[in-house]
């Protein structure tokens, strides 16, 4: 069946990244007022919409080469230049390093999305190389960099809202936007049928927090992302040394691991036929029962070959005196 789509459906992905674009520039102009939680929420709503734009050109099939160029650009400005500008404006004060560990951020934002577009084209990449990015993707980066002005809009003033402690925490921000390290993408996380529930309450529960505590929720979430960096680099690497699993469902990856680590600790599988100890099951034919065969059973049954009845018992055998 071949999907047939309007000239207005497919404006739709370049329109959901031109909004993003304009929250993202809206955010400054908040900056530049003294608004800074909505200079927040601007950037938030900005990832938001990044997030949907390129599912929504997939679902109406709508991609194009000049939606991705657009989104690279919008990406740049809404998460690079934006809170760049924002965080000069609060706490720069005129100074010159101010500036330059805001421009450090923007040009390191640019370099990531330019990688970024060049890895697209890369077809040599691995399987598996598509459930990881590479490096901070844009939204993730340009809320981490935001983090210093979170905790003092809720918290107060502290050693999170130094000076310098903000221009060394922006600097290592771009120091990940450009780094090789793996990081988990949500667009290849699978969850269970099993599992659908839970994460329906937990998705509830997260709106509420979010409602009733938005810096709060999103400080947890911002050190929650930092802490999930090196899971996702223990697994791209086990992902890299275990070929099998590449193309594998998650069932049989655990699998693969489970088997992997018993390897590693020397462990042996436990043993299903033979046990020590214990009477020897056999399977007979198929329709008839299982019977235990303990070493008296089997001599009873030699001894019934080759003609003999079951043996007697032996008094002296057995160390007793017959009365």
């Amino acid at each position: 069946m071949v999907r047939v789509t309007t000239p207005g459906v497919r404006l739709l992905p370049n329109a959901i990244t031109v909004l993003a674009l304009c929250a993202g520039l809206s955010s400054v102009q908040f900056a530049l007022i003294g608004n800074y939680p909505m200079a927040i929420a601007s950037i938030g709503i900005a990832a938001v919409l990044d997030s949907l734009d390129g599912r929504i050109a997939r679902l109406l099939d709508a991609t194009s080469k000049m939606g991705q160029e657009l989104d690279s650009l919008s990406d740049g400005i809404s998460f690079g230049v934006a809170p760049a500008l924002v965080l000069y404006v609060w706490h720069a004060e005129g100074e010159r390093i101010g500036w330059v560990a805001s421009l450090i951020f923007a040009v390191c934002m640019i370099l990531r999305l330019a990688r970024f577009n060049t890895l697209i084209e890369d077809t040599e990449q691995p399987p598996y190389a598509g459930e990881f990015f590479v490096g901070v993707p844009a939204p993730a980066g340009g809320l981490l960099a935001m983090l210093p002005l979170i905790l003092e809009l809720q918290f107060g003033q502290g050693w999170w809202s130094h000076q310098y402690v903000v221009w060394v925490w922006t600097i290592a921000v771009a120091a990940l936007l450009i780094s090789r390290l793996p990081t988990l993408s949500l667009k290849t996380v699978k969850a269970p049928p099993k599992a659908i529930a839970p994460l329906l309450v937990g998705v509830s529960l997260l709106a509420a927090a979010i409602i009733q505590f938005p810096l709060v929720a999103l400080a947890i979430a911002l050190i929650l992302y930092l802490a999930h960096i090196p899971y996702s680099v223990y697994r791209q690497r086990w992902l890299a040394s275990h070929p099998e699993a590449w193309m594998a469902p998650p069932r049989e990856r655990r699998a693969i691991r489970r088997r992997s680590s018993r390897r590693r600790l020397g462990l042996r599988p436990p043993l299903r036929r033979v046990v020590a100890g214990a009477a020897q099951r056999v399977r007979l034919q198929r329709g008839e029962q299982h019977v235990a065969r303990t070493p008296r059973t089997l001599s009873t049954e030699k001894d019934r070959d080759n003609g003999r009845g079951p043996r007697r018992r032996s008094w002296r055998r057995i160390g007793l005196r017959k009365r």
